[in-house]
Formats: structure tokens, sequence, C-alpha cells
């Protein structure tokens, strides 16, 4: 319980920072004279350096005592977002410094996350894991709202500078926690095989589960056109149809609030078949982009951008769940990167495409185009066998919690909490 109060306290500290971090970086760009292309590019180098050092960051976690990787990462967090503050607030900074520096970032966090959800996972055990990750989920979601918040209020009081530089000290105060994590109901792990062995064994365990495997493809796609709905078709409908940024800024708050409501209800509804019950939840994942080819009237879209929260975090936890019962301890952390490399390796292409499939089809059409994929995913993935069957095991021990592994009778991706200011994903 003493890890799982610190993983907890932790992640909050670097959420109410990320999030607005992530804001105070582009009005960096704009204010030093760049424009949305190079937001772009800032943003991109970030995702480039997460996306290649993923696996590496894994096997890593896997093979050394998480906690020294987690603070390894937070460091290297704390010093790249003080180095990208001291050159906002004293000079004149050119775009390829601030995508050196958040490249930096970027690969920060493609060590961190792994080795997060590796740890985060094995400090909770029996049947009240369900609650402990709602319980997790909640505390850090609810600082990611309320970092958005407070972030984007001091850019424009005191500029994105300082913004920037509270990140820094969020990752310092975190990896300080981080560091009073105790290790010591971790098996010593073997010396192995090496890095190349350990991704293959990683791998073994990701392509053997036909569950896992499935719902990661779904997501890298399902994830890819949410981000292109949200980051480019959003704005745009907003400002031609909805009255501007405000009303879509209350539009992405409520589905943050709706996050932490559907963490609230997982705190007290505990699905017998996990992954059925969390796959049923994305249908509604469809329904934003929907709403936005219509478009609806934005008292609306707030009210549904609300309930999608809900549901979406009904998947969250049980993918959770379902990670933790089934997934040894000593493979937790590779399997998370294969999740978070499936989750988050198309996104980049799709944000990239959105403009010509606009412009090829149109925009209506292609929110439309979104929604289509969203539903035909989500149902195909319902014809895999263990997605329909796997069972919240009562009664025994759990696999990521380090207990015996008995037999199963078979059943994740919502936003990943803990994610240091990314974008929500499967896992």
């Amino acid at each position: 319980m003493r890890n799982y109060t610190l993983l907890t306290a932790a992640a909050i500290a670097t959420n109410l920072g990320s999030q607005g971090a992530l804001i105070a970086s582009a009005f960096a760009v704009l204010q030093s004279g760049g424009d949305a292309g190079d937001v772009g590019l800032v943003a991109a180098a970030r995702t480039v350096p997460l996306v290649l050092f993923l696996l590496v960051g894994g096997a890593l976690a896997d093979r050394l005592p998480r906690h020294r990787v987690m603070v390894a990462a937070n460091t290297l967090s704390c010093l790249s977002q003080a180095a990208f503050a001291v050159l906002v607030l004293t000079g004149d900074p050119q775009v390829w410094q601030m995508m050196l520096l958040a490249g930096l970032g970027g690969t920060g966090q493609a060590f961190f996350s792994p080795a997060s959800e590796g740890m985060l996972m094995s400090s909770v055990e029996g049947e009240q894991a369900g609650r402990a990750f709602a319980l997790y989920r909640m505390a850090v979601n609810g600082a990611g709202i309320g970092g958005a918040a407070l972030g984007g209020a001091l850019i424009a009081v005191v500029g994105p500078g300082w913004v920037l530089a509270i990140d820094s000290a969020a990752f310092l105060v975190a990896g300080s926690l981080r560091a009073f994590l105790d290790v010591s109901h971790v098996p010593v792990r073997g010396p192995g095989g090496g890095m190349l062995a350990d991704l293959r064994d990683g791998w073994t365990e990701f392509t053997g589960r036909p569950w896992l495997w499935s719902i990661v493809v779904q997501f890298a796609v399902v994830n890819a056109v949410v981000g292109a709905a949200e980051s480019v078709y959003g704005p745009l409908v907003a400002e031609d149809r909805l009255g501007g940024a405000a009303p879509w800024g209350l539009a992405l708050a409520a589905f943050g609030a709706g996050t932490v409501g559907g963490a609230l209800v997982m705190t007290r509804w505990k699905p017998r078949r996990l992954l059925l019950a969390g796959t049923l939840s994305i249908f509604p994942l469809a329904l934003p982009s929907a709403g936005l080819a219509v478009p609806l009237p934005i008292v609306w879209l707030i009210a549904l951008m609300f309930l999608v929260g809900v549901s979406v975090e009904v998947f969250g936890v049980s993918w959770m769940t379902a990670l933790h019962q089934e997934i040894p301890e000593d493979k937790l952390s590779r399997v998370s990167a294969y999740d978070w490399l499936g989750s988050v390796g198309l996104t980049p292409v799709a944000l990239a495409l959105a403009g010509p499939a606009q412009d090829a089809v149109g925009r209506t059409a292609a929110l439309w185009g979104c929604s289509a994929l969203i539903v035909l995913l989500t149902g195909a993935v319902l014809f895999v066998p263990d997605v329909r069957r796997l069972t919240r095991r009562t009664g025994g021990g759990l696999i990521g919690g380090g207990a015996a592994q008995g037999p199963v009778e078979a059943v994740p991706i919502a936003p990943s909490a803990d994610a240091e200011g990314s974008v929500g994903r499967p896992g």
C-alpha cells in the first residue's frame, strides 16, 4: 500500500505540471514567432523518440529495478523542461532548440511509461486491484484537468516560461517520491540473454494472447482517428460552427470530467467479464466524431463528451485489471511497451493525413469515416473469443500481483493514467 500511495502522489504532481506544460510549449513556439507548422514540429519531436525507445524502455524496466528507471526518466524530464523554461524566459528560442528539448522529454517518457505501469500493477494485489486502479485513475485524471486549467490561467498571467519551470519542479518532486518506492517484494531477475532476448520474450508474451494484441491493433487505429477528430477537425468545426475555441475547450473539459466520473463508477462496479464490458464501452467513442459531423449544438456536444469520458474510463480500468491479472510480473513492462507502441504509433500519421483527407472527401465525410472505423474495429474485436470470455478472477491470486498462475476461464485500452502528460491511449 505504501508503494501505491507514493505512485499516486507522484503521478498527481506530474500531471498537474505536465498538462499545463503541453499548452505552454505550444504558446512558447507561437510567442517566439513560430506558426502552426512549427507547433506541430515541436509536438512531433516529442513523439518520435517516444515511439523509437519504447521497446528498449520496456525491456530495461523488466531487467533493472523499475523505480530506478522511473527516477532516471523523471530526472531527464526535469532537466529538459528546466532548460526549456530558461530558454523561453531569457532569450529568443529557436524552433530547433525547442524540438531538441521536446525530444529529450519524449525520450524520458519512453523509458518512464513501461516502468511506471509495471510498478503500479505490482504494487496492488487481490480482488481490490480494480478498485485501486479506478481510484488511481480518478486522482490522476482529476489532476490533469486541474493542471490544464491552472496552466492556461498561469500562461495568461506570467507567460509560458514559468509554467514550464513549474513542470520541471513537478518532475523533481515526483522523482523524489519515486526514489522511496520499495521493490523488495519483486523477485530478483536473472541476467537473461540480453536485450534482444528480452524483447523476443515480450513479443512472445504479447502475440500469444489474442485478446491483448487484437485490442492493441484496434486502438492503434482508434486512437489515431480520435486524435485526428479532436486535434484537427474539432477546432475547425468549433471555429466555423460552434463559436470558437472556448466552447471546444469546454467540450474537451467535459470529457476529462467524464473520465473522473467513470473512474468513480468503477470503484464500485466490478464487471465479471472484464474485456467484454470494456469493449462494449468503446462504441460510444464513435459519437463525438458523429456529433462534429452534424454538428450538434455545443450544449449537446458537451453532454455527449462527458458521457463518452465515463464510458472510456470503464474500459481503462477493465484493461488495467486484465493486464494485472493475466501478465506475469516479470514481463509487465515489456508487454506495456508493446501496448504503448501500438497505441501511439499511428497517431502522427493520422494527424498528418487529416488535412489531405478533408481536402479529398470533405470534412463531414472524414468525420463520419472516423466514427465508422471506431464502430467497425470495436465490433471486430468482439469476434475474438477471449475478449468475450475472459473473466475476472476471484478468490485466487493475480499473476501481475505476483501470485501463483492458476487457470483462467478467459478476458485494455483507454487512456492510461500517469502518462506524464501524454494523451489517452489503450492500456
